[in-house]
């Protein structure tokens, strides 16, 4: 028996939970920066992602 698309889908979404939840968060945050984000809200992302790289370099 064939899988649909939808099942598929469901069988790839179970097998990459990890890299599911990475692409999520990735597509949630920049929805959330280019539509609804406040200067002050950007402001604030601008310093959480200067002290990531500032620990990304350091690992």
């Amino acid at each position: 028996m064939a899988l649909t698309q939808t099942e598929k889908n469901k069988k790839w979404r179970d097998k990459n939970k990890e890299y599911n939840r990475y692409l999520s968060y990735r597509s949630t945050s920049r929805s959330f920066i280019r539509k609804l984000a406040t200067e002050d809200d950007l402001n604030e992302l601008e310093q959480l992602i200067h002290e990531r790289r500032a620990n990304t370099n350091n690992d």
